[in-house]
């Protein structure tokens, strides 16, 4: 019986047809979910449009307009305060709350559920749900507190107000990258640990903090983009006031494209936002780089 025996390279080039095949769909979703976006983005941004009327080439003035707009750099400094404020809480909220929800028993699964929950929630039902917490009249804070605090109109309260929304809807989500850190530390490590004395605070800082560094940047990463991206609950809290001290990046650009009708200033924006974002993460990149390792 006559066998056909197919060369290497043939057999190679069938096998690399097969793999693209393969990767063909995710290929098309990155293609037009992702790639074909930013070049939108990259060409509105040479471009002058009020959503109605034709387009007109701009070369490089929306360009120059945006870099040295005050409002635009504003809203670049309130959102990276808020980020200064709301991501170091949440990793430390979430990392306590891990170390509880990491122990095995009983309702372990319910309690990370419940914990989840208000990331799961739709930030605008949130936003509107804390609004009414933080209404100056009849609101819950204030009755709780037994006095009149102007939490989202107050120029001086409103960025930690939203901050402390942000935190609250995110702690369950940190919490569960860390529990899943936390649980998949060899028990031989600690119970190492714990001979030499390594217990209580003593083994968090020195054996579980370390070795969740993988964890810890992948969260500080997520974070910090996360933050970056707010929108729908601060719209819903603040609507970037008052006096602009909630006016972060996000409002800044849809106010831009869709209030003043300049989607041309807006996508510049966008890519200053994501150039500020990409230093942000090589950043935390290169310092977690050297002090992580991925081997237990």
């Amino acid at each position: 019986m006559d066998r056909t025996v197919r060369h290497p390279v043939t057999a190679r080039r069938g096998r690399a047809a097969v793999g693209y095949a393969l990767l063909l769909p995710s290929l098309v979703g990155v293609g037009c979910f992702l790639l074909v976006p930013i070049a939108v983005v990259l060409w509105l941004s040479v471009h002058s449009w009020n959503l109605l009327g034709p387009m007109g080439f701009t070369g490089w003035s929306n360009w120059r307009s945006v870099l040295t707009d005050r409002r635009f750099g504003h809203s670049i400094v309130v959102t990276l305060a808020l980020t200064a404020i709301a991501v170091p809480v949440q990793t430390a909220l979430g990392f306590a709350v891990a170390t509880l929800l990491a122990r095995r028993g009983r309702g372990g699964t319910v309690l990370r559920v419940v914990y989840a929950l208000p990331w799961m929630c739709a930030p605008v039902a949130v936003g509107v749900v804390w609004q009414w917490i933080f209404a100056p009249t009849d609101g819950a804070l204030n009755a709780l507190l037994g006095r009149r605090v102007e939490s989202l109109s107050s120029p001086t309260l409103a960025l930690p107000a939203v901050a402390a929304v942000i935190v609250w809807m995110n702690v369950g989500y940190v919490a569960l990258f860390f529990v899943a850190g936390i649980r998949a530390i060899p028990t031989e490590i600690l119970d190492a640990g714990a001979l030499d004395g390594a217990t209580g605070w003593r083994r968090i800082r020195w054996l579980v903090l370390p070795l969740l560094r993988p964890t810890m940047f992948f969260v500080l990463v997520t974070g910090v983009l996360n933050v970056f991206q707010t929108f729908d609950a601060v719209y819903a809290l603040t609507k970037g006031g008052p006096d602009h001290r909630t006016d972060v990046v996000a409002m800044r650009i849809y106010s831009e494209a869709f209030e003043a009708a300049h989607p041309g200033r807006a996508a510049v924006m966008a890519v200053v936002v994501f150039a500020v974002m990409f230093v942000i993460t090589l950043a935390q990149h290169r310092y977690f780089r050297d002090r992580t390792s991925y081997a237990y």
